[in-house]
């Protein structure tokens, strides 16, 4: 390679590595969705709940496990109660701690004027004593609480919201997705 060769070659490689910086820094700064999901008992409930996201064209932060350090810019956070005694040995947390980090994580979230909504798309099948005890806590905590109706026939969840949130209940999880998309346009999410 001629000398003067080196000079405009450098330029290009200088101007790609900074380019490339700049796509390694935008991408690792954890820009945060418009929503995050978690789970509240750790079952497979909020994955689903992200399959209804990605379907109204939403692609939302999910993390199982969220913590309040996870809260960025988010307008919504969605709880999707569903208990699952394999799922919280493999995350190697118990009952309470699990409680205590939604009723924490939804706490920070109201702190930073995050909406939240509460889920539970299990139905009848998901719920029990260890779905119960996170539905009683961190129902009356959601601002909007979506059920499929066999999940609630007890009521358990209307018997626990918070007294000013909306209780909808949908027949199956496929149903939950017009209610879903009519809270999130009203609560700021347009995809």
């Amino acid at each position: 390679m001629r000398k003067k060769d080196a000079a405009p070659l450098s330029c290009i490689l200088l101007s790609m590595c900074i380019f490339l910086t700049c796509v390694f820094l935008w991408t690792g700064t954890g820009f945060a969705a418009d929503v995050a999901i978690t789970s509240v008992g750790q079952s497979p409930d909020g994955m689903m709940v992200k399959v209804l996201m990605r379907k109204l064209g939403i692609e939302p932060d999910y993390d199982a496990m969220m913590k309040s350090d996870a809260l960025k810019d988010q307008k919504v956070l969605i709880a999707v109660v569903g208990g699952s005694s394999k799922g919280l040995g493999a995350a190697g947390i118990d009952k309470e701690e699990e409680r205590k980090r939604a009723v924490t994580l939804i706490g920070d979230a109201k702190e930073k004027n995050i909406k939240v909504l509460v889920m539970h798309v299990g139905g009848e099948g998901r719920r029990g004593e260890l779905s119960d005890l996170f539905a009683r806590a961190v129902a009356p905590l959601g601002e909007r609480v979506i059920v499929v109706k066999s999940g609630n026939a007890d009521n358990l969840f209307g018997a626990t919201k918070a007294q000013d949130a909306d209780l909808i209940e949908v027949e199956n999880i496929q149903a939950a997705v017009t209610p879903l998309e009519a809270t999130l346009k009203e609560w700021g999410i347009v995809q």
